[in-house]
């Protein structure tokens, strides 16, 4: 049995980007329920995991394009610390990657308002829909966790309806959903096409920053396969 790194993502195309990588992706499609049953099927050859891929600014600081480490993950209810050695090899490698601390929610953080609320509530700086079950996943199994993620939309932006059209299983946009919602909100247009544009730039320096990071994303943990977990 060989040792992995797992990779839990949202979308399909940070699933390529993982795998080119040499990490295995877990893919939660923005479904929290999906993602834990995708999670809980996992082996006991795992050794790493990184939640990697897009995230949403809740402060002025960071910017679209900027790389985050995360720092902790929180939620309402809970707090996990990232592993404190991967996190360091990711810092040092990465140095012009900001530090910050990653708030998990289960439905997306659509509006500025809502953006506004959770920097209010949590003190992060970033939010996504993965990291908070990665982390939680990763606490009960006693593996090492660590947050890689990208600002793709700004503090300051609410997000259009048809950007927020449920994903297929595969991580992959439903093109049917996105054009009947631009049928019924044709004034979105411009606010789409821009979303896209910042997803496109968020997505080139996830991968400027894996290829820095090299193979694992450098998980120093790869020689230290567990064979206890129940």
């Amino acid at each position: 049995m060989s040792a992995k790194v797992v990779a839990v993502v949202g979308l399909a195309k940070e699933a390529r980007i993982a795998k080119r990588f040499g990490l295995v992706p877990v893919i939660g499609a923005c479904n929290s329920k999906l993602l834990k049953r995708r999670l809980k099927a996992l082996g006991p050859d795992v050794v790493g995991v990184v939640s990697m891929g897009l995230a949403g600014a809740l402060a002025p600081i960071p910017r679209v394009g900027d790389p985050l480490i995360g720092t902790h993950v929180v939620t309402a209810r809970e707090h996990y610390a990232c592993d404190p050695g991967w996190s360091k090899i990711l810092r040092t490698k990465l140095p012009e990657a900001l530090s910050v601390v990653i708030a998990g929610v289960d439905e997306p953080a659509m509006h500025m308002s809502a953006k506004k609320e959770l920097f209010r509530d949590t003190g992060a700086h970033a939010v996504d829909m993965e990291s908070h079950i990665a982390a939680r996943f990763a606490h009960e199994r006693g593996i090492p966790f660590v947050v890689l993620r990208v600002i793709s939309d700004d503090c300051h932006r609410t997000l259009p309806p048809a950007a927020l059209e449920r994903l297929s299983l595969k991580g992959k946009p439903r093109m049917f959903a996105i054009l009947r919602s631009l049928w019924r909100e044709p004034d979105q247009l411009g606010e789409l096409l821009r979303t896209g544009r910042e997803a496109g730039s968020a997505f080139k320096a996830l991968v400027r920053a894996c290829r820095v990071l090299g193979p694992s994303l450098g998980c120093p943990y790869l020689g230290q396969l567990r064979l206890d977990v129940p």
